[in-house]
């Protein structure tokens, strides 16, 4: 990779991170102003979901377009991947005894039990060497 280019990743690169990432974070509009929350998340089925609690970050994301970002590095290489889309609370009877099943547990202590997933419409990654 050139030092100064900026390589864009393919969406299987994107997804694969997404994958493995532990955590990111979401991106929302509250009350006319922009906020970022930190939340762990799973990949399901070409979505995201996370969980969470009544309150700010909640309000903030459900029937909300959201953004989601997780980055990184390797060796000399920085990388980001951003995931925009609108985000819904999983209410379904069916899709919550999914969610229950992926393994998503809270970081912080207290009870979280609002599931949300991003439906992804646009996904995009880049990476480029760190200079110095």
């Amino acid at each position: 990779m050139d030092q100064d280019a900026i390589q864009q990743m393919t969406a299987d690169e994107c997804w694969r991170r997404l994958r493995d990432a532990a955590y990111g974070r979401l991106a929302v509009v509250v009350e006319g102003g922009p906020d970022i929350f930190p939340v762990n998340h799973v990949v399901d089925r070409g979505t995201l979901v996370f969980r969470t609690a009544t309150g700010t970050k909640l309000a903030g994301a459900v029937g909300q377009y959201v953004a989601y970002e997780i980055d990184g590095r390797d060796g000399d290489t920085a990388w980001s991947v951003v995931v925009k889309g609108p985000a819904t609370e999983v209410r379904d009877f069916y899709d919550s005894i999914e969610v229950l099943d992926l393994g998503i547990t809270p970081w912080q202590q207290g009870n979280k039990p609002r599931f949300v997933r991003i439906e992804p419409e646009e996904t995009t990654g880049r990476a480029f060497r760190i200079s110095g």
